[in-house]
């Protein structure tokens, strides 16, 4: 996976078929995959005894996560919570189970932020991600408590979180909970 995943937006569909084009395209559809995920913006206020969160206040924190699948370079990333979502699991519960699973945290759902939707590249496979995204409150867990998908779990200032993420998509995640935030005061 490359460090940043690329966004593309679809090509336009051509209105001519040809048995040729045709072709290209079923080889194509093979070569792609889709993968539905969602994922976790978990916040907690003031950690100093301060008043809880509310409105993206200077104490407020974010949890992210550092994976053991390092990016294409090599290089460690710094990441929301996110996974798949099972058969049967609605988006909200795979968020909740997922935020859960990879930082030992405990958290409410608050509202559903948006989606991130991006490509990369995996085993010579293109792979189209949607990644829908929803608000949480904290309200208790461990972080030493993750899954051995994560190599380390921290929390971070919120505001902080805007240009420490890896990713592009989960960066505008953090200035959606930021704007909720703002508009909850």
């Amino acid at each position: 996976m490359s460090s940043e995943p690329s966004r593309r937006s679809r090509p336009a569909k051509s209105s001519r078929s040809s048995k040729r084009g045709s072709k290209r395209a079923s080889k194509a559809r093979k070569e792609q995959g889709r993968e539905f995920s969602a994922g976790g913006v978990v916040v907690r206020g003031t950690p100093q005894g301060g008043t809880p969160h509310g409105g993206g206040q200077a104490g407020d924190e974010v949890v992210v996560i550092v994976p053991t699948r390092r990016a294409a370079d090599g290089s460690r990333v710094l990441a929301l919570p996110k996974g798949h979502v099972d058969p049967g699991e609605t988006p909200i519960e795979a968020a909740t189970r997922e935020v859960r699973e990879e930082t030992g945290i405990l958290a409410e759902p608050v509202c559903e932020l948006g989606e991130s939707r991006y490509w990369y590249r995996r085993d010579g496979r293109t792979i189209g991600k949607t990644v829908q995204f929803f608000l949480f409150e904290h309200s208790g867990g461990d972080i030493a408590d993750h899954d051995d998908e994560v190599e380390e779990v921290r929390w971070i200032p919120l505001r902080e979180a805007l240009t420490a993420l890896s990713h592009s998509a989960e960066r505008e995640m953090i200035e959606l909970a930021l704007a909720q935030l703002d508009k909850d005061r």
